[in-house]
């Protein structure tokens, strides 16, 4: 059996959520906000501690919301009262759910109203990144039902508190990069000429669940000649040959938070040209590095990185961005792209994330996860190896 590593405490203390409450009510009341809506797992986790795979079913909606003064209030299911009350939250009111003329809209109008008072400013994430996880007509009887509210965008205020993580949220992040740090360790164990990629794959998920990882949410990757040609598609089935660059990009959990970083291996032996898109990925992310300080911007690191990737010869990057927020999901806000000007602060977790064309329909990808700290970044994974590895 694998070494065990140390696990951080699951859940959080009470000062935890109580400090993440009053920075969101100095927030709202900074911003007029009476109180802020909110519906989908991750902000609802993240004031609460709901913590369940059961978000996956789509058929009822869930709620919570923060008061200007006082706990929480959650307005959810009855199936989910008893993992609710396990948590931080402490006035839970239910329903019975599916209900086929009102899935809670009556109670959850009823509870802002108790919560405010009889009008109001009612935030609501609406911007990008962000999503409502209830019917829209159910959106439509709410409005109808507080006519003397107006809903307003709360995007910035919830970005602004997650973006920046604890660090109780940084050591779970942490201790899940550490676990698949050493499933990725495990390489030439794992993969070889003659496998399938589906093989490959279902293999990597078994080293990381026995590492100790609670779910491997997330597992795309590619496999091809010198090179891949994307990295989003699942496994097809075809067998991995030498010369081949095989990539996983995965995204592990741990207690809500995710680790999201890929790596690269030659079955066999590698290309000159596959070596040198390697080396200038790997430069790349050297480049973010050095520029991942506070005070700088998203948009600092990718032209920092950009400019290694044009220096190496790539013929494009159609992504769209170099990297991006982590936490309790796969993919925050923000983005390491030439638009986003979010200014670097301590507490920060990003990753690094440059890829490039560099020959018609072949790809490199390199991923790094990192914590911003005063002075130098602390990086969340272990460091890829310098030179593509060569493995099977």
């Amino acid at each position: 059996m694998p070494a065990v590593n140390k696990a951080p405490p699951r859940g959080f203390p009470d000062m935890e959520f109580e400090a993440r409450l009053e920075r969101a009510q100095r927030f709202m009341s900074a911003k007029g906000v009476d109180a802020i809506l909110l519906t989908t797992a991750a902000n609802i986790a993240y004031f609460s501690g709901f913590q369940t795979q059961f978000w996956q079913s789509p058929t009822r909606p869930w709620f919570l919301i923060l008061p200007g003064s006082g706990k929480p209030c959650a307005v959810i299911p009855e199936i989910g009262a008893a993992c609710m009350a396990r948590g931080w939250v402490e006035d839970i009111r239910t329903w019975s759910s599916p209900h086929p003329t009102d899935d809670g809209v009556s109670l959850l109008a009823s509870t802002i109203e108790e919560c405010t008072r009889t009008s109001g400013r009612i935030g609501l994430p609406m911007g990008a990144e962000t999503y409502l996880r209830m019917p829209l007509t159910d959106l439509d009887r709410l409005k109808s039902k507080l006519p003397n509210f107006a809903l307003i965008d709360a995007t910035d205020i919830v970005r602004d508190l997650r973006i920046v993580k604890s660090q109780l949220e940084i050591e779970k992040i942490a201790h899940v990069c550490t676990m698949v740090s050493d499933a990725f360790a495990d390489a030439p164990m794992l993969f070889a000429a003659g496998q399938t990629d589906i093989e490959a794959f279902r293999a990597f998920k078994m080293e990381c669940l026995r590492r100790g990882v609670d779910d491997v949410s997330y597992l795309v990757g590619g496999a091809g000649q010198g090179g891949y040609g994307d990295i989003i598609s699942p496994p097809s089935g075809r067998p991995l040959r030498l010369g081949d660059v095989l990539i996983l990009d995965t995204g592990c959990v741990y207690d809500g938070y995710f680790c999201d970083f890929d790596r690269n291996f030659a079955i066999g032996h590698a290309s000159e040209q596959s070596r040198c898109a390697y080396d200038t990925v790997y430069r790349a992310t050297e480049a973010g590095l050095a520029v991942a300080r506070p005070g700088n911007t998203c948009a600092d690191m990718f032209n920092a990185m950009q400019k290694v990737l044009e220096a190496g010869g790539a013929l494009g990057n159609a992504v769209g961005r170099l990297g991006h927020g982590l936490g309790s999901e796969l993919t925050e806000p923000p983005s390491h792209a030439p638009f986003d000007k979010t200014v670097l602060q301590p507490g920060m977790v990003i990753t690094l994330e440059p890829g490039m064309e560099f020959a018609p329909g072949r790809h490199m990808v390199h991923e790094e996860n990192i914590v911003i700290r005063e002075g130098a970044p602390e990086i969340l994974t272990r460091r890829a190896a310098p030179e593509l590895p060569v493995i099977g």
